[in-house]
């Protein structure tokens, strides 16, 4: 048996047992950028990171993409106080360019959790005169900021082939919420193209070639004690398996609430860890008592 130079006090105990009982706290593997923009909670790049609600909506190559049935749109800015999120459809016309119709599809947890704001509109474009939206439906129609068709066809370039084509009036167009296109689909709704429209209610006087294009949405965030994960120096996530709420402290030490140092009540690693510093607890006077120097 290996002698010891001198006796166990203490000071010995305590840094021993720390030893045993002190997960390392090496951040877990949640990435907490995409480019320049800041990825918080809820939102995350990485499974099992962030706000089980949000899983695979957000991608990274060299730029952030939001995820939907319709396709990946480009996020521009995400407002973590607000609570708002930019997104742009690179695929979808603006006053510049005309691109091939498409709609813009969001599932159905996606719509209630991430929903375009209200100050983004829908401008459908080239609209049939047989459109549910100019007929039974016209209440879904409404005047933004004074805005009207015409203005659109006659100072965008690529939607004055609209007013061209139709050798006399302008085509109709609709000014709408999310709501229209997210139970109407473009081929039901009898119009060619789409445009969206951000921060509408400061765009009056403001012609249509210096709108902000794109698609605002809003989020709220989980209640799931995230605050106290971090605070205590941790990453918010959650079991991949069970989606249920972890405190990501380390690469092998996950609790449900914070990191806390030597913790004994917060998962298995915890238990772990208490039996272990009772073991040496027990040898330590074992040896005090049978062995003296």
């Amino acid at each position: 048996m290996m002698s010891l130079s001198k006796p166990f006090t203490i000071i010995n105990f305590i840094f021993l047992s720390n030893l045993l009982v002190s997960p390392t706290l090496t951040l877990s593997q949640c990435r907490d950028s995409c480019g320049t923009i800041p990825i918080n909670y809820p939102f995350a790049l990485d499974d099992g990171c962030g706000a089980p609600q949000f899983r695979h909506m957000f991608n990274c190559s060299t730029d952030l993409f939001f995820l939907t049935p319709s396709g990946s749109y480009k996020v521009q800015s995400i407002n973590y106080d607000k609570k708002t999120i930019i997104v742009y459809d690179p695929a979808m016309s603006t006053c510049s360019i005309l691109q091939p119709h498409h709609d813009f599809l969001m599932t159905d947890i996606q719509s209630a959790l991430i929903p375009p704001t209200s100050d983004t509109v829908f401008a459908l474009l080239n609209c049939s005169i047989d459109s549910p939206v100019l007929n039974h439906y016209s209440y879904l129609c409404f005047n933004f900021s004074s805005h009207s068709c015409d203005e659109l066809y006659g100072s965008c370039n690529a939607f004055r082939v609209f007013h061209l084509a139709a050798n006399t009036t302008s085509p109709p167009c609709c000014f709408t919420g999310y709501d229209t296109v997210k139970f109407m689909s473009m081929n039901v709704l009898d119009c060619t193209h789409y445009t969206t429209v951000t921060n509408t209610d400061g765009l009056r006087g403001i012609g249509p070639l210096d709108w902000v294009y794109g698609i605002k949405m809003s989020f709220a965030v989980p209640d799931s004690g995230c605050e106290r994960c971090v605070q205590s120096g941790g990453t918010c996530g959650f079991d991949t398996e069970t989606e249920g709420s972890l405190c990501l402290c380390s690469s092998s030490s996950n609790y449900t609430r914070e990191c806390a140092v030597g913790s004994f009540t917060a998962g298995a690693n915890g238990v772990t860890s208490s039996i272990l510093l009772q073991a040496f607890f027990v040898i330590v006077l074992i040896y005090q008592l049978f062995c003296p120097l």
